[in-house]
């Protein structure tokens, strides 16, 4: 007895349409919770329909660097910029050049666009340089006579009590003790020599240059007429020094200033940074990883300052030119380093921020700061709704017309994908930063032709086996793998030109690009796990299956063969004879 030969599903066949309905069903009750629980019930808006603050940035030259001012170096500041407010979260900044010397920093309206204008054109040059003295903030008074007649006693200089030092120091030494210090500082060599006391020795070592001298009283000059209580004071201390000079700086809140020795660790080599809590205070600190070239250099020196006595046991972190802080080492350290002072969670996120995505290789100026109201924005996007509108009501009218019953999966179909899209939308906001612009707009309002495209492909298919003879529901079946293949082409293509699109373009037009991907991927989604099960369902109801002339797939109208069955029947012979 021969077996039973086993039932083929039919090709392309989808047996239990339930599960990809349910799936997909679950998949928006859950985007849609998500959007909620992330109280993202909206999409994010761009500049163009939030408004926000448009930055003009001019660079500025440094003394004796006026060709830095480049394309190369000026491309590298808007990628840097780019990183940093992108770092901090701001959906949709536009950072771009103008001109030669020019960069537009559009920053759309939210709740950190306020520390990004903060940090777009923060230099963030870091050095690691070693405290050579320390004094009070102000002004230091010359030396003078007492008014008995007698030169005022001289103190030595004092070192910050506490080893976390943003300004924590309280200084008393005299403007004579601080000049023989500087001298001191310069002519000895660039890092203090091991074991080396502090305490200002009487002027007999043997005459130094003429150079080092001049270069000595300018320095000292300098430092007792440093005012740090002044922020213009502060910023201007170090400006046009080199890596390798001796400098005076201020601490960032004005409190104290440093005579420095020349650099030894730089913020290129730090690998990364990122803002923590100190366990043992509960204070917040900067966490830094150094490169591995960075790590031997910091590694060096700070086993060269655990020598010495307070303050020249101090490494000055000097950013743009201001002591952030100024710890004492007690021992050698290699790969890691901490930035303490005080901080707030938002000041040490900002500085682990700016570490973390590197120094602008440029200086720049804020040339002016103007205000984007969403008005132009909100009537471009109004108008741009109401052709959406209008090109959606043609399609449903459309479908209606030609394919009758079909539309209602057209329209559920559609449905589907604007609630999906929409979703996805909302969540990628806080996700990634993406936000909704015009172009993007745009990107979703031809979504809704590529989608019935897919439609229509399919439901001419099944049309076709129709026209052939075949009932509904095998010509379902039949028709989806060339449908599929035919949809799944058509998306490649235009997820192809999207993708493109958004690598080779800049700024806005990249909403454009980003939105069409989206959707056209939705797209193979939807046409897989609704279109296809929902048309299985519908083969299965009487209204479909019998033809009814509102269905779309009345035999008569579509000009349809007579079955294949009867053509292939043979007729029985009347005649007795030819039985």
């Amino acid at each position: 007895m021969a077996a039973p030969k086993k039932r083929r599903a039919p090709a392309g066949g989808q047996g239990r349409p339930g599960r990809s309905l349910a799936l997909i069903l679950i998949a928006m009750v859950a985007l849609t919770g998500g959007m909620f629980l992330a109280d993202q019930p909206t999409p994010r808006l761009g500049i163009d329909l939030a408004g926000g603050t448009s930055i003009t940035l001019e660079a500025k030259s440094e003394p004796g660097q006026e060709s830095a001012i480049n394309k190369t170096n000026m491309d590298t500041a808007v990628r840097i910029m780019e990183r940093r407010v992108n770092g901090l979260g701001v959906s949709e900044a536009e950072v771009q050049t103008q001109g030669d010397r020019n960069i537009i920093v559009n920053i759309p309206k939210g709740t950190n666009s306020a520390q990004a204008r903060e940090q777009v054109g923060t230099t963030a040059k870091l050095y690691f340089r070693p405290v050579l003295t320390v004094a009070q903030g102000t002004p230091t008074p010359t030396p003078s006579a007492s008014p008995s007649g007698k030169p005022s006693p001289s103190g030595s200089p004092s070192a910050p009590a506490a080893d976390k030092g943003k300004g924590s120091a309280s200084p008393s030494a005299s403007a004579t003790t601080q000049g023989r210090a500087v001298t001191s500082a310069l002519k000895a060599d660039s890092t203090p020599t091991p074991k080396a006391s502090n305490k200002p020795k009487a002027d007999t070592t043997p005459s130094a240059s003429a150079a080092d001298e001049a270069a000595a009283a300018k320095l000292q000059k300098q430092f007792a007429a440093l005012d740090c209580s002044s922020k213009a004071s502060r910023s201007k201390a170090a400006q046009g020094v080199k890596p390798t000079d001796t400098v005076v700086a201020c601490s960032s809140e004005g409190d104290a200033k440093y005579v420095l020795g020349p650099a030894q660790v730089s913020g290129t080599d730090v690998d990364s940074a990122k803002a923590a809590i100190d366990q043992t205070n509960g204070q917040w600190i900067v966490q830094m990883e150094f490169t591995k070239g960075g790590a031997k250099k910091f590694q060096k020196i700070t086993g060269q300052l655990a020598q010495q006595q307070s303050p020249q046991n101090q490494f000055a972190i000097a950013l743009d030119g201001e002591v952030v802080s100024a710890p004492s080492v007690r021992t050698a350290l290699s790969a890691n380093a901490e930035i303490s002072g005080s901080f707030t969670q938002q000041s040490a996120e900002d500085l682990a921020n700016v570490l973390s995505y590197g120094a602008l290789p440029l200086s720049f100026k804020e040339q002016s700061v103007t205000t984007v109201t969403a008005a132009l924005g909100g009537e471009q996007l109004q108008a741009g709704l109401i052709a959406g509108a209008i090109g959606l009501a043609l399609v449903v009218i459309y479908l209606v017309a030609y394919y009758r019953g079909l539309a209602i999966i057209a329209l559920l179909s559609l449905l589907v994908s604007g609630i999906l899209t929409y979703t996805l939308m909302s969540l990628l906001g806080p996700a990634i930063g993406f936000a909704l612009n015009l172009p993007a707009v745009c990107g979703a309002i031809v979504a809704i032709g590529i989608t019935a495209d897919s439609f229509i492909v399919y439901f001419e298919r099944v049309r076709d086996e129709i026209r052939e003879g075949r009932t509904l529901r095998p010509a379902v079946e039949r028709a989806w793998p060339r449908a599929r293949r035919t949809i799944l082409v058509s998306d490649f293509v235009s997820f192809l030109a999207a993708a493109v699109l958004f690598v080779v373009t800049v700024g806005k037009v990249q909403g454009f690009a980003f939105t069409l991907g989206l959707t056209t991927l939705l797209d193979v989604v939807v046409v897989f796990l609704f279109t296809k099960p929902v048309m299985t369902l519908m083969a299965r109801t009487k209204f479909f299956a019998s033809g009814h002339p509102w269905s779309g797939l009345d035999p008569k109208r579509l000009g349809a063969k007579p079955p294949l069955r009867r053509s292939r029947r043979v007729n029985a012979p009347t005649d007795p004879k030819e039985a």
